[in-house]
């Protein structure tokens, strides 16, 4: 078990830093001009006579390999970083500076942490919380009424986009409804008010679970509808266990190794930025800040923020790896 861990966690060592070569390039080498943006924010009309010397600051008229190096020198020690006749510090990790703020990115991400990681634990507990026990009930009923008039509602919620269906939720219990446990959604800070934290947090969460738990319930139903037909199901029955044990016990715990697998990317991918979500419910997250710096073209935030989400995405798969070993060691063998 230990070096099948070991394993995969080099391999996704390598991955990260193929990821973070692959999208430093695809900003070294786009179409936008570093150098122009924090000229045009950092001065009035002079920019066309320093253009030069922000662009060599910048480290633009060097090979990108050298500028890469000095990219991972800051992530694991820190670095200096020029703007102009400037010369700002920028401690490890340093991800770069705020083209718009000036502020280490690192810094600023780590403000907007906790509302993302809010947003995200909140929506995927729902997931499953409401997602697996409706997917098993189906499964156990299945070709009932019940079963295909739950299926059809389902799959009528999901083919709704989400970022309609959140506004929806958003319009109906702030506008129409003025529910007073949501007068004020955002993210407040759950050490200050407990109580504020929950009710900004609660619509967010409400769009995420209901929308997401459509698809947990497809994926939990189909593949508990599988199990339940297997030789050794059929077996434990014969022998005369009892319904629930066979089901929960021996049929649950095979059936959830695929879902398993799509909720550590959709967790991961929450972390990562819920855009739509932060976006709707007035939540400064990680994902609302990388639209808003997209709009400005602060690249250094960009790019963090697209690091960010493959780092993420990463260590998801390398969790799903692992847990897919305890639910089936015949993973660990192969």
């Amino acid at each position: 078990m230990f070096a099948y861990v070991v394993k995969r966690l080099l391999s996704g060592i390598v991955v990260l830093f193929l990821v973070s070569m692959t999208i430093f390039l695809v900003f070294w080498y786009g179409p936008s001009e570093p150098a122009q943006v924090v000229c045009d924010r950092q001065t009035s009309n002079r920019c066309g006579d320093r253009i030069d010397l922000y662009t060599e600051n910048l480290g633009y008229n060097n090979a990108w390999y050298e500028e890469y190096g000095k990219f991972l020198k800051g992530v694991a020690v820190g670095r200096e970083i020029k703007f102009g006749n400037r010369e700002l510090p920028c401690p490890a990790p340093c991800l770069g500076r705020s083209y718009l703020t000036d502020a280490p990115v690192w810094e600023e991400m780590k403000q907007r942490m906790p509302a993302t990681f809010s947003v995200a634990i909140g929506g995927a507990a729902l997931y499953l919380l409401l997602g697996i026990p409706i997917g098993v009930a189906a499964a156990r009923r299945r070709g009932t009424v019940g079963d295909k008039a739950l299926v059809s509602t389902f799959l009528v919620v999901s083919s709704i986009p989400y970022y309609l269906f959140a506004l929806l939720i958003w319009l109906f219990f702030t506008i129409s409804w003025e529910a007073p446990l949501v007068a004020e959604t955002g993210y407040f800070p759950i050490t200050e008010n407990p109580a504020k934290w929950f009710s900004g947090m609660f619509l967010a969460w409400m769009a995420l679970g209901i929308f997401g738990c459509t698809a947990y319930t497809r994926y939990t139903r189909g593949s508990m509808v599988e199990v339940l037909g297997e030789d050794y199901i059929r077996t434990a029955k014969a022998k005369g266990l009892a319904s629930r044990t066979v089901v929960y016990r021996h049929g649950l715990r095979s059936a959830l190794v695929p879902v398993v697998t799509i909720f550590a990317i959709d967790f991961g991918t929450l972390l990562a930025g819920t855009i739509f979500t932060e976006q709707i419910f007035d939540i400064e997250g990680i994902g609302r800040w990388a639209l808003n710096a997209v709009y400005q073209r602060d690249l250094p935030v960009v790019a963090a923020t697209a690091l960010f989400g493959a780092t993420i995405l990463i260590i998801a798969n390398l969790v799903v790896d692992v847990i897919y070993s305890i639910l089936d060691p015949r993973v660990r063998l192969s």
